[in-house]
């Protein structure tokens, strides 16, 4: 099989479940009226190519959407036919979970084309049930399936990220040290990229599900409707989340201000302490003529006690000011 073509199976008919290799072969299951699936390589640089060859009845926009390197989740309906582009967590090895892969779709009553720039862990599940014969039979319930695979993980992840923040929580009531802030920033730099792709996800399910697709049966719509609420959910959780992470943040910070501030008002408090022994002692250190006890023996001790006395004195005051 071409290195552009990840994997195409026939989802219907005599051939259910059947692997499809060749582009002929599977060019002609794509135009037969036996559902077929097709998962193209998109950053495959056959893969457009092939797409304007082989599926040239597609309205151009749409190929170009198919293989756009940039996208964002959305849903578009065309005529029979609708363009669904969904993100799905990244399970890569050494790659970021909330660094979602886009999938790219485009399904009708007969065919399913799908493209992706990276494995995608739900969409690799899907094609292992279709290749055990286990695998939805029509576009409806591949759409469905779909949503439900990619919805599954991602929300795995959100509660994940949901239990590190109140491990996090927890830790930062305790002991509200600033050696937390790094895992703070992280926990929010991934609870960010999540938020970047699945809010308009969400509206793409829902768009999906109000499309009222006359391939889609009462029990897909149903099923994509309860994939939506399980979005919403994730959505909520993690904007509550966000507002977690943000108050944890601020106790971090404020005990860091407080420390900050009693180490000040210990220097502050050792200053005025230590104000009018620096003068004294300046005074009495002048090297002139007719300083008093400089022929007196006891002079130094006594001027000592004086000076202690004076620490007491300063401290008495501070204290009678309530600034101690």
């Amino acid at each position: 099989m071409q290195d552009h073509v990840a994997f195409a199976y026939a989802l219907s008919g005599p051939g259910k479940g059947r692997k499809l290799s060749g582009d002929a072969e599977i060019s002609a299951a794509l135009h037969s009226e036996d559902l077929a699936w097709l998962h193209l390589q998109a950053d495959h640089p056959e893969a457009d190519e092939w797409i304007d060859r082989h599926l040239a009845y597609l309205d151009p926009s749409i190929r170009d959407a198919l293989t756009e390197r940039q996208t964002r989740p959305r849903t578009l309906h065309l005529g029979e036919g609708v363009l669904v582009i969904l993100r799905g967590i990244n399970l890569n090895a050494g790659a970021d979970p909330e660094d979602m892969v886009s999938i790219r779709l485009y399904a009708d009553p007969a065919r399913i084309v799908s493209l992706s720039r990276r494995p995608v862990r739900s969409v690799e599940a899907l094609a292992q049930l279709v290749g055990a014969g286990r695998g939805p039979e029509r576009a409806g319930s591949f759409l469905a399936d779909l949503v439900e695979e990619l919805t599954d993980r991602i929300e795995v992840q959100v509660a994940d990220l949901e239990m590190r923040a109140d491990e996090l929580e927890t830790r930062t009531i305790e002991a509200p040290q600033g050696e937390s802030r790094p895992e703070v920033a992280d926990q929010r730099l991934e609870l960010s990229e999540l938020r970047r792709f699945l809010s308009p996800q969400r509206e793409a399910v829902r768009d999906l599900a109000r499309g009222q697709l006359p391939w889609l049966t009462e029990g897909d719509t149903r099923k994509i409707g309860e994939q939506l609420d399980q979005l919403t959910r994730v959505t909520e959780t993690l904007e509550a989340m966000r507002e977690q992470l943000a108050t944890i943040r601020d106790e971090i910070e404020g005990a860091r201000a407080d420390r900050l501030n009693r180490n000040l008002y210990v220097l502050s408090v050792i200053s005025a302490v230590f104000l009018p022994l620096g003068f004294l002692t300046g005074l009495m250190g002048i090297n002139l003529a007719g300083m008093p006890g400089a022929e007196w023996t006891p002079a130094f001790w006594v001027f000592s006690a004086g000076l202690v006395g004076v620490s007491a004195g300063v401290l008495g005051v501070l204290k009678a000011f309530d600034i101690l």
